[in-house]
């Protein structure tokens, strides 16, 4: 203050004072973004800033690029994270401010030229991002590291108080600590639109998700229309015209997330969660008795008839068909065993195949014969605990997905199925359809997906982890709200060093900020707590 005070009633200043005077001004000029969400492995960033113009901005392929113009996931990117960057351009808007022979030029050089395959469980994410004066240069191992490196760029890039774009001196090396970091959306509970499917896409490549796992159906209603047994959706979804999706629309899905880098794991959950499958398929499920008489109810699906497995077989073969990846969800959790017991003809089975009265012998005999059916059509299943916790019988990949209980209980099942050489899919502490007040977001960032008893030979089967969002109070309407920016705690867990990122009040002012940006972006991210952003939410 003295500083300023000696230049306003023009005194005599010292050395001191100007001195004083420059750092004010520096403050007060230069600004650097929060930082990047999910934060990257290692950055160093700098004061010094670029000036940046809608109209002397450009994305460009590296010499030594393996992908080339005509690359459909990075030429798609270009034109989305232009967009993204410059969110009030329109074409013909003004002068430019900064010298027309000083554009800035992104250039992206990739390793492999995997343009037109889908993202798989090998595909390496690693990117290494330098911006400097006039250009920043974004190499990675494949197109999919390079759609990471995007969006961190995209986050690096700021705009001063008068609407000036900027972006500081950075240097990123940046991996994600787990291979699989997904989010689950139910869409049996609640229908969810195609849009709303689309923008959760959108939102996850934002917080670097590269899982949709596709909880298709349920109990409640069957959407998926069937090539193969169209009365699946027309007798057993809310609507069987305006609450169906249909092959078209499972494509536009897998399509979008393709370019994003996320891949499409579609969950076909059974025996049990499977009440909305019998409307449209007779046989199916198994007929629950009153005594020795039928109820009128019915339970499970019937393990007992040639006729399931059949069916199913002709249905995992389209589904093997219209979802590319190479992970298909059976689940097999949830299962009631009450309508089994009930039913003679299934007590009858039992006692030939020598099961006695152990029914999770009877659902190990099923999940190994569904389990079966997608190896044969070269597909890895990945399916819920409790297929492990029944000790049953499955090919040596399938992956465990952990679900249950309190942090002990969790941490135990790791220990167990990893003792057991399984690999491990963790969910059970990113189940945020439980809401509470207040910053619950901080309970997702706090989870040590590796702090359980095992040695590192466990750990490294601990693939990765996932954000679910059950759909019994969720659909369309609060979607949104409710998973972001919850769902993006879990998505920095899951990317960045954990060492780095132990701290939540630290990370508090980053994810304000990235919270922001969402909003800034067109998604209806809840805030954190009392604040505001310079963009609000413009959709209201």
């Amino acid at each position: 203050m003295e500083a300023i005070m000696c230049m306003l009633s023009s005194g005599r200043c010292t050395r001191t004072h100007l001195y004083l005077l420059l750092l004010i001004i520096i403050a007060l000029g230069f600004h650097t973004v929060e930082g990047v969400w999910p934060l990257p492995q290692t950055v160093t960033t700098s004061p010094e800033r670029y000036p940046l113009n809608s109209q002397a901005f450009y994305f460009g392929y590296g010499r030594q690029s393996a992908a080339k113009p005509g690359c459909s996931v990075l030429d798609a990117a270009f034109k989305r994270y232009f967009s993204l960057i410059f969110q009030d351009y329109t074409s013909g808007n003004g002068p430019l401010r900064f010298n027309q022979n000083k554009p800035f030029t992104v250039e992206v050089s990739v390793d492999h030229d995997d343009c037109e395959s889908y993202p798989n469980e090998d595909s390496s994410e690693r990117y290494n991002l330098s911006v400097s004066a006039g250009k920043a240069s974004l190499n990675a191992e494949t197109v999919w590291g390079a759609v990471r490196g995007l969006e961190s760029f995209s986050q690096l890039v700021y705009q001063d108080e008068y609407g000036s774009y900027f972006v500081n001196k950075t240097e990123i090396d940046d991996f994600p600590r787990f291979k699989f970091r997904g989010i689950l959306l139910d869409t049996s509970r609640h229908y969810l639109p195609v849009t709303a499917i689309l923008k959760t896409l959108d939102a996850m490549a934002y917080s670097k998700f590269n899982v949709f796992h596709w909880h298709i159906v349920d109990d409640p209603s069957f959407p998926y229309q069937s090539s193969t047994f169209p009365d699946l959706s027309s007798k057993g979804a809310f609507h069987p015209m305006t609450h169906i999706y249909t092959q078209s629309d499972v494509r536009r899905v897998i399509s979008h997330a393709r370019l994003w880098g996320i891949r499409v794991i579609p969950e076909f959950d059974s025996p049990g969660h499977t009440q909305s499958w019998g409307k449209g398929q007779p046989d199916l499920l198994t007929p629950c008795y009153r005594g020795s008489t039928p109820s009128g109810t019915f339970g499970p699906v019937n393990p007992v008839l040639p006729s399931t497995y059949q069916f199913m077989t002709k249905l995992f073969k389209e589904v093997s068909s219209v979802f590319p990846d190479s992970y298909i969800h059976l689940g097999g959790d949830e299962v009631g065993f009450g309508c089994w017991k009930s039913n003679p003809d299934v007590r009858a089975f039992m006692q030939k195949m020598g099961f006695g009265g152990n029914f999770p012998k009877l659902e190990a005999f099923y999940m190994e014969s569904i389990v079966n059916i997608t190896s044969a059509l070269n597909k890895t299943s990945i399916v819920w605990q409790d297929v492990f916790d029944y000790h049953e019988r499955i090919p040596k990949d399938t992956v465990l997905h952990i679900w249950k209980g309190t942090v002990p209980r969790y941490r135990a099942e790791l220990s167990r199925i990893t003792k057991a050489g399984r690999r491990v899919v963790l969910a059970a502490p990113w189940y945020i359809n439980h809401i509470a007040y207040g910053q619950d977001w901080r309970n997702s960032y706090t989870v040590q997906p590796l702090n359980f008893s095992g040695t590192d030979e466990q750990k490294k089967l601990v693939i990765g982890g996932e954000v679910a969002m059950w759909g019994e109070y969720v659909d369309a309407t609060n979607l949104h709200p409710r998973l972001w920016p919850r769902a993006s705690a879990g998505a920095e867990r899951l990317w960045s060093d954990e060492q780095q990122t132990s701290s939540v009040d630290k990370a508090f002012p980053r994810l304000q900020d990235f919270r922001c940006l969402l909003v800034r972006r067109g998604i209806r991210a809840e805030p954190l707590f009392v604040g505001h952003c310079k963009h609000e939410y413009q959709g209201i």
